[in-house]
């Protein structure tokens, strides 16, 4: 069997009402770190487990790799529970994010580490090695060792070493932190496609969205111990079940309004005494009462502003014409930070800060520090969410 086929080899994880708890640092009591969850990772599926520092993500994936026993639940993989086995017998590799190579092993023998603990013949760690030399593009830098190789290098030869002994599963703690910003987002990629070629499942920890959004079929966000969201990345993104999600996933702008009906797909709302027609305002949309507007920096429209700093008149479903119609709000450019590709915004209006980004900001009107602006909304991209207590 190819090395470049795990198909027959990979197997799905399930996470069944997963707890860790841990003493107290001054002992009086337990901490709940992971709060029963419930996960399903199906065979050949990169499944991101995404959170602030704190949130639970690591200690779940130490319990997976068999670095921490549970308190309670079980975790299956294949159909076998595996919580109490030893971490040597589940069958599983990690990437770690310091990659914990041996530096006093050249290249080629760091990565037959795996095959020669299994005792596997002499002929068969030769094919495999060859087989996976050429995969990881290491071929030619198998005498060195990790100290005369780059922090890119390195992390395909902590890669290469959890694949070569054929994990069902292959777990990933971080393993890109270490490398600039550049070589992380090429890495990322390079991780992605072996992934999907080799079909292997995997279970990847970040704290970092974007890297999330680059490479997960679905992403778990967790806080406090509990799983907040679970989906594929522009679900989440698009369709956040709450401010945490929608401010964690990407940047979001936060506004208080009344939700004044629903009518089929369609919601009503009422901002600063205006009515805006809501087309998709999400699954999770209240029917009435108070509710916050979710608006993604890219879905907020700018045009210059004659007038006085202040709320502009109604609107109601599609953007407004500037020429017919106020916008829905009016403020004042407190900030301007270009970043080439992206113009970003700072825009104080009445009591909120509104955040606004244009992409490709050099083909359109600049506007400047200082300038008064209304503020228009893409209705399409515009989610609300209930008031949360």
């Amino acid at each position: 069997m190819s090395i470049t086929d795990f198909s027959s080899r990979s197997s799905n994880v399930s996470l069944l009402n997963l707890t860790k708890k841990f003493k107290s640092l001054d002992g009086s009591g337990e901490v709940v770190a992971v709060n029963s969850i419930n996960l399903e990772v199906k065979t050949g599926e990169l499944v991101t487990i995404l959170g602030p520092s704190g949130c639970g993500k690591t200690t779940t994936l130490r319990m997976v790799a068999g670095f921490e026993f549970p308190t309670s639940g079980s975790i299956m993989i294949g159909g076998r529970d595996i919580a109490l086995v030893p971490p040597n017998k589940r069958g599983i590799s990690m990437v770690f994010q310091s990659y914990a190579l041996f530096p006093h092993l050249n290249i080629y023998e760091n990565i037959a580490y795996g095959l020669r603990v299994q005792k596997q013949p002499a002929a068969e760690i030769a094919a495999r090695m060859k087989a996976i030399l050429e995969l990881m593009q290491l071929t030619s830098m198998q005498k060195r060792f990790p100290s005369q190789v780059s922090g890119g290098q390195q992390q395909r030869i902590a890669l290469a070493r959890a694949i070569i002994i054929e994990p069902s599963v292959l777990l990933f703690d971080e393993p890109l932190s270490n490398l600039d910003a550049k070589l992380r987002e090429f890495m990322r990629d390079e991780l992605r496609k072996l992934q999907k070629r080799l079909g292997i499942t995997s279970l990847y920890v970040t704290h970092d969205q974007e890297e999330a959004m680059a490479i997960s079929d679905r992403i778990v966000i967790m806080q406090d111990g509990l799983m907040r969201q679970v989906g594929a990345p522009r679900q989440i993104y698009e369709h956040p079940e709450s401010k945490f999600v929608a401010n964690f996933m990407g940047k979001a702008n936060f506004l208080p309004v009344k939700v004044l009906g629903r009518d089929g797909e369609t919601a009503t709302v009422e901002l600063e005494g205006k009515r805006l027609i809501l087309r998709k305002p999400g699954p999770t949309a209240p029917r009435d009462g108070q509710g916050t507007l979710v608006v993604r920096p890219e879905a907020v429209k700018l045009s210059a502003w004659r007038g006085e700093a202040g709320a502009g008149a109604a609107t109601a479903g599609a953007a407004p014409s500037r020429a017919a119609t106020a916008p829905v709000l009016v403020g004042k450019i407190e900030r301007i930070t270009y970043f080439g590709h992206i113009a970003r915004y700072e825009i104080q209006a009445g009591a909120a800060i509104i955040l606004a980004e244009r992409y490709n900001p050099q083909v359109f009107e600049p506007h400047e520090e200082g300038d008064s602006v209304g503020i228009d909304f893409e209705m399409d991209s515009v989610r609300v969410l209930a008031e949360e207590k």
